[in-house]
This record gives C-alpha cells, structure tokens and sequence, in this order.
C-alpha cells in the first residue's frame, strides 16, 4: 500500500505537493469514489483518477539523458509547433524533461516518468551540480576572476559558482570556452552571469549534470540510463 500522493507524483502526473492540492480538492478518485483525505492508501488494484485522468498504479519507469539540439523545446508539446525533447525518444512511456535547458542551449538533460527522482533531481536542498560550457564574445580579465571567486549578485543574490575554468582562447576572434558548474536552477543563469560581467554568451551547452556526461552521444542522440546510474542518482538525495 502507497499514500495516494506519492503514487500520483510517481507516476509524473504533478509533484508530490501539487498532488495533495489535487486530493484537498476533491479532484481525485480512487475506484469511482472521489477521496480528500492526504492519508488515503492505495494498492496496486485501485484505479486512481487524476481530473478525469486514469493513472496507472503499476509504472514501468523509464529514464534517459539526452544530447539536447539547438532549437529545441524542454517540454512534452509546444503550441506553436516547435520540436520538444520527447520527440527524440522511441518510447510509449509520458516522460518528460527533468528541469530545462534553453531554446538556443544544447546539452545533456534527462528525461523519465518518475516523479519521485524528477523531484529529487530539482529540489534546491540537494544542491545537485550542473556543468556548462560557455563560448563568449571575449577574453576573461583578472578582474573577471576576481569577480567570479567572490560569486557575483543577481537580483540581489549571489550566484553560487562551484567551479570554473578557461578551457580555450582565441585571441583572432576574440573570443573565449568557460566551464562553469553552479548547482542553482534560476532561468538563464549561465547566460545572466556573463552578461553582468558584459560578455555575450554565443553558444551554451550543458556537459555534465551530477555524476552524468555526454560521453559519445551526438547531438539529438539518446541512451537509457542504467540501474546503477539511477540508483547513485537517487543516492544524491
């Protein structure tokens, strides 16, 4: 027997918190019956139904990561047509995006239909550390290293910087790659911490998030992630 909310949220219908506004609601039925109460148990038998919605108890759950192309949206479907990362991936399973990564920003994200970890993955408290690789319109000064070892302020808080590095110059073109891995989430962040250091950010791309890299995947290139690399995913918790 599973509390209702957490069955919701494992099967990725909403997280664990949005599945207990739901259930407060009255907008969850379980066999027919509408249930409020945040206690409520079900078992693998119960046919649980989410506004007009039957989930399934018995989930097979499925992870990937992806190396995600420019031009493409972190979502399961786009209103205006526009390619989504699901796409991508041959399977039945209602997965989805695991955080998201920028229209223009390519990159490695991962994609499941569990909520349970989709939640741990996201949630601040875990810290979980993501690797970027910046192309700029030019050539970090002293004072920019400075700046970036003190962490520089956006909207009046710092941005946490846990580790980065010049991987290559050109000095021809004036430009510069910068890795950088910060383990917050705030939208455009990798793209908003060079601009207050007055640098455009020409190309992104996400190399590593946690423990996980790209490794040989191409760009639009996909792998299903293996149990060990879950379970030490689940271990960040």
């Amino acid at each position: 027997m599973e509390r209702l909310q957490k069955v919701i949220a494992n099967n990725g219908y909403s997280s664990r918190r949005k599945a207990e506004e739901l259930i407060s609601k009255g907008r969850v039925k379980v066999n027919g019956e509408v249930v409020n109460t945040l206690g409520f148990k079900v078992s693998e038998d119960d046919i649980i139904e989410v506004e007009g919605n039957i989930l399934k108890t018995l989930t097979t759950y499925e992870y990937y990561i992806l190396n995600k192309p420019r031009e493409v949206i972190c979502s399961v479907s786009d209103d205006k047509k526009r390619k989504c990362v699901v796409d991508y991936i041959k399977t039945e399973a209602r997965i989805y995006p695991i955080g998201r990564l920028d229209y223009d920003t390519t990159g490695l994200i991962i994609l499941t239909n569990d909520g349970l970890l989709a939640n741990i993955l996201m949630h601040p408290h875990y810290k979980i550390k993501k690797t970027y690789i910046a192309k700029i319109n030019g050539i970090l000064t002293e004072d920019d290293f400075k700046k970036l070892r003190k962490n520089v302020m956006i909207d009046n808080r710092k941005v946490i910087i846990d580790n980065f590095k010049v991987k290559k110059i050109d000095k021809i073109k004036n430009t510069s790659l910068v890795e950088v891995t910060i383990h917050e989430g705030r939208n455009h962040i990798v793209r908003r911490l060079f601009e207050t250091l007055h640098y455009d950010v020409l190309k992104l791309t996400r190399s590593k998030y946690a423990f996980l890299d790209l490794g040989h995947l191409k760009s639009g290139e996909y792998r299903p992630l293996s149990k060990e690399e879950v379970k030490a995913l689940y271990n960040l918790k």
